[in-house]
């Protein structure tokens, strides 16, 4: 008697019906579809990572084709002639091999055959595998008969790399992209096909088989295969582990809950320890590299990743991932990687693993530039108390309506300083921390009960966009200077129902990405609703018609000499400056005097170095002072 020969799982439980194709469910439904409404193409391209389901998608697919009675959505998979598809023995039916058919010559046999009607079946169909194979010559030479077909020929072709392919023969076929199977969808597999063989499979074994698979459902049968001839019929994790030298993603997570919680000793452990297990420290290096990019990808979406993960990884995930910031885990992949650049030709591994560890630990705890920006500009972003002395009393509006030019912010004229009541002496109604910037002497007297009543939202009423628009900036002044320079280009387009426009002209687009943050945003939200007396909204956007703030020269903040003013009498002609209530600053008096007597102001040497110069031109610098 012959013996029966063994066949393997992945021929064994290979999916002979639509139903039986999984993690597909794009692909299946569009073949469907097309039997259904007999929209039926003549080429069909699949596309996908190896042992995706290419093979079997095209052999289904041919059966539902040429079936009894067919075409048919649900066929008999027992039936002879569908049997003979499955075993590749029908002779309408024809699987080439691309590898080894890549000719010219091989292309001018397929096109003499087609010219021939199927024996049996209702189509003649050809499937070339690993088409990408396929000579240039050969691509060619089979344009015509792949673009114009006769009726009752049909083309399939399978390729693992579509980007070798002429773009001529794409055009002529339907493309499928067949994805990578998710990792529950193999794990249950598995676990279906040990019950079906009588063995007994841990899910935990499962789930780390079908991470080494890597997407391929073929590549996690043959594992179980070779599993079940090594372990028998119970099989664990740790089997799995030994056999492949896969890392268990517990081992991953608690490295990157080592680095996380900045514990260096225990982490620099755990590599010694997988080092003497004989495991592939590449291997690790690796799954720590994808461990963090699901950090972030969960980050943005706490669902996105779950069903690539065991449930009991996914709660680690969920709570890693809120132990740093994005920007933190960006710094740390990017360091992994550049180690694992370096592991690759390197004979000492465990030496750049160490060191990639001990500086993912550093990366975790720099300090970004946002994070000093966001120390010099004060306490948070929560919305600051109106400052009681403003709305009693503001300061007069007439200087500020007639500014300087808006380059040189610098020259405005300050409200004079015995206006504003003290702070101290009169708080507001809710507790809040003191400004101190407008805080007075103890000795000035305290507001009048008229001033502390006073609505500030009638004053709101009454401003312009361009009055709005020098108070929001002089309330920055006193509480977040850094920014100033970023709404001194702003001009507002609009005010209406909680809502305020701020325009920004086309070159300073960085202005209106820095002014957007979530934190500046609703610093000025809180301040504009101080000055409004209602909850405002801003919003930015940039507008080619406005026109940028010309840039200073050096010396482009000094006033040109005014003809109608005469001279003092004992001095020579000098710059003067238009008339304003205040009094000249004091460094334009030194530069008149330096003028009067002849010599080089002290900073001539500064402003006249071509470094200097080079980085006023290059970066649009305002010279404050002048």
């Amino acid at each position: 008697m012959t013996p029966v020969s063994y066949q393997v799982f992945a021929r064994k439980y290979r999916p002979r019906t639509f139903a039986d194709v999984l993690g597909q469910e794009h692909v299946v439904r569009t073949l469907r579809n097309a039997i259904a409404q007999n929209r039926l193409a003549h080429a069909y391209l699949f596309v996908g990572p190896r042992g995706t389901g290419k093979t079997s998608t095209a052999r289904i697919f041919a059966k539902a084709l040429n079936c009894p009675d067919g075409p048919k959505i649900e066929f008999d998979p027992d039936d002879p002639l569908c049997i003979e598809i499955a075993e590749g023995r029908s002779l309408d039916v024809l699987e080439i091999d691309g590898a080894s058919n890549n000719g010219v010559d091989q292309v001018r046999d397929l096109r003499e055959s087609v010219k021939y009607a199927p024996s049996r079946c209702r189509f003649k169909i050809y499937y070339i595998d690993e088409v990408h194979m396929l000579s240039t010559a050969a691509f060619n030479a089979l344009l015509k008969t792949l673009e114009e077909p006769p009726p009752h020929v049909k083309f399939i072709f399978a390729t693992t790399e579509a980007n070798k392919i002429l773009p001529t023969i794409i055009s002529r076929c339907q493309r499928f992209d067949l994805r990578r199977i998710p990792l529950g969808i193999i794990a249950d597999h598995l676990l279906h096909i040990a019950g079906l063989e009588g063995v007994d499979l841990d899910p935990k074994a499962a789930y780390a088989i079908g991470k080494g698979a890597d997407g391929g459902m073929r590549d996690a049968q043959s594992m179980l295969d070779q599993l079940v001839a090594f372990c028998g019929n119970t099989i664990r994790e740790e089997d799995v582990l030994e056999i492949f030298g896969f890392t268990a993603a517990q081992t991953v997570s608690r490295m990157a809950r080592h680095i996380l919680d900045s514990d260096t000793v225990s982490a620099l452990r755990l590599v010694h320890d997988t080092s003497e297990a004989g495991k592939d420290l590449g291997r690790l290096l690796t799954e720590l590299i994808q461990h963090f990019r699901t950090l972030l990808v969960s980050q943005a979406d706490p669902e996105a990743a779950d069903g690539d993960l065991e449930p009991e990884v996914a709660e680690q995930v969920a709570e890693q991932a809120r132990m740093a910031t994005t920007e933190a885990l960006l710094r740390i992949v990017d360091g992994l990687a550049e180690v694992d650049a370096r592991m690759r030709w390197a004979t000492n591994k465990r030496l750049h693993l160490e060191l990639g560890v001990i500086q993912a630990v550093q990366h975790l705890n720099e300090v970004s530039l946002s994070d000093v920006i966001e120390a010099l500009e004060g306490d948070g972003t929560a919305p600051l108390p109106r400052p009681a002395a403003r709305a009693a009393a503001p300061p007069p509006r007439a200087p500020a309506m007639v500014p300087a030019p808006r380059s040189a912010p610098v020259e405005r004229a300050p409200a004079p300083a015995p206006v504003a009541a003290p702070r101290q002496e009169t708080p507001p109604p809710e507790p809040a921390k003191p400004d101190p910037v407008i805080e007075r002497p103890a000795a000035v007297a305290p507001a009048s009960p008229v001033e502390v009543t006073a609505p500030p939202a009638v004053e709101a009423q009454a401003l312009t966009h361009e009055e709005f628009r020098l108070e929001l900036i002089e309330r920055v002044r006193a509480k977040r200077p850094l920014i100033i320079q970023w709404l001194e280009c702003t001009t507002v387009l609009g005010r209406a129902r909680g809502i305020v426009k701020l325009g920004f002209p086309s070159e300073e687009s960085h202005a209106r990405d820095s002014i957007a943050r979530d934190n500046q945003r609703s610093f000025l939200e809180a301040l504009a609703a101080e000055i409004l007396g209602e909850s405002v909204r801003l919003e930015c956007v940039v507008d080619p018609s406005l026109k940028p703030p010309p840039a200073l020269e050096l010396f482009g903040s000094l006033p040109e000499a005014s003809p109608a003013k005469a001279p003092p009498p004992a001095a020579k002609p000098s710059p003067v400056r238009e008339p304003e209530p205040e009094p000249p600053a004091a460094a334009e008096t030194a530069v008149q005097t330096a003028e009067e007597t002849g010599e080089a102001a002290p900073a001539d040497d500064f402003h006249n170095d071509p470094l200097i110069r080079s980085a006023i031109e290059k970066f649009k610098l305002k010279l404050a002072g002048n």
